[in-house]
């Protein structure tokens, strides 16, 4: 990802048909025990909240925050600047066109209580136990979030 990153000055804009960063967020309660999740309607799954980094961003922590925000819906996120995770894997975004997205995972916290209201990036949006997540949620990922955040 570094070497990507030097090599590419746009490395962080979705023109960038190459690849591109992406931020993306596990959304969990203050209790760690429910995590957010959102169905996405290109991908089919339930996955994490997360998106394009945009050029008002003035950080990958920024774009992960705003994007947790605008998703959930919830104005009182709070976010760990430290990166839980980082993941590359090939996908055809709103370019239209196959490319990587460079995702840069972290962990965001919500209040107790926190009511999601879904955007209109998302199929559905909902709050899961984080040992009884849904049937077609990207597990693999969510189950490893989930393990880096309890370390926390």
């Amino acid at each position: 990802m570094l070497a990507f990153l030097d090599s590419n000055p746009d490395a962080c804009l979705r023109a960038n048909e190459a690849g591109h960063f992406t931020a993306s967020s596990l959304v969990l309660d203050a209790s760690g025990t429910h995590v957010l999740l959102t169905l996405h309607p290109k991908v089919g799954r339930w996955i994490q909240l997360g998106g394009h980094c945009e050029p008002t961003d003035g950080t990958v922590v920024d774009a992960a925050l705003r994007e947790a925000t605008e998703e959930s819906g919830i104005a009182d996120l709070s976010i760990d600047s430290a990166l839980l995770s980082a993941h590359t894997h090939p996908i055809t975004c709103s370019l239209g066109k196959p490319t990587r997205h460079l995702d840069l995972r972290f962990l965001v916290r919500a209040q107790d209580g926190a009511r999601a209201v879904r955007s209109e990036e998302s199929t559905d949006l909902r709050w899961w136990p984080v040992d009884a997540l849904p049937e077609n949620a990207e597990r693999e990922t969510i189950d490893h979030l989930v393990s880096l955040a309890a370390l926390r």
